[in-house]
């Protein structure tokens, strides 16, 4: 995981930089956050992550991309450690050329344990994407992984549905107990 940097430092308005820099710490599972090291979260549970309709490696089927109708892809996960006190789901290119957001889902029960294809789960609340719009945005860059993430939280994040992306990410980094990933090549 490498050491976690420190910084206290606070930029006046939200940049694509500032988002790729909040992905890095989500993305890691470990890092900073709020400037402080989490050094009491050096070691992180894997939650296992998984889809009957994407297979992990594997590419995302075009339903679920911009060509698609059929929204998110259902998701199942398991091993969320006790004291999870809500679930959160980051979805998100990972590319060379730059992050970007497609959907951020918070304030899940942790009782909740899989996502039906298309659906919110009751209760929880989804954020902004790198585009601005709430909900799942789907991916459209078809050589591009995208990854599925799903973070145990010892805490619920409660800010509003459409909160800026980068609050959204800082508050769910702030409070990640564990995290597990489904990755997607490609779409197909």
């Amino acid at each position: 995981m490498g050491q976690p940097k420190t910084s206290t430092r606070r930029p006046r308005h939200t940049s694509k930089a500032t988002v790729a820099a909040a992905l890095v710490v989500m993305s890691s599972g470990c890092g900073m956050a709020s400037g402080m090291a989490s050094t009491e979260r050096l070691q992180l549970e894997p939650i296992s992550v998984s889809s009957p309709q994407v297979k992990d490696g594997g590419p995302l089927p075009s339903d679920y991309s911009c060509k698609g109708s059929a929204g998110n892809p259902p998701l199942r996960w398991s091993r969320v450690p006790e004291g999870t006190k809500s679930v959160a789901i980051v979805v998100d290119k990972n590319s060379r050329t730059g992050g970007e957001v497609n959907w951020v889902v918070f304030d899940i029960d942790p009782r909740t344990n899989e996502l039906p294809e298309g659906s919110v789960p009751v209760g929880a609340v989804e954020g902004s994407t790198t585009s601005g719009k709430v909900g799942y945005s789907p991916p459209c860059d078809a050589q591009e992984n995208y990854r599925f993430t799903v973070y145990a939280l010892d805490d619920k994040v409660e800010l509003r549905k459409g909160t800026l992306l980068n609050e959204t990410l800082k508050s769910i980094a702030d409070k990640t107990i564990a995290w597990g990933r489904l990755t997607a090549a490609h779409i197909e």
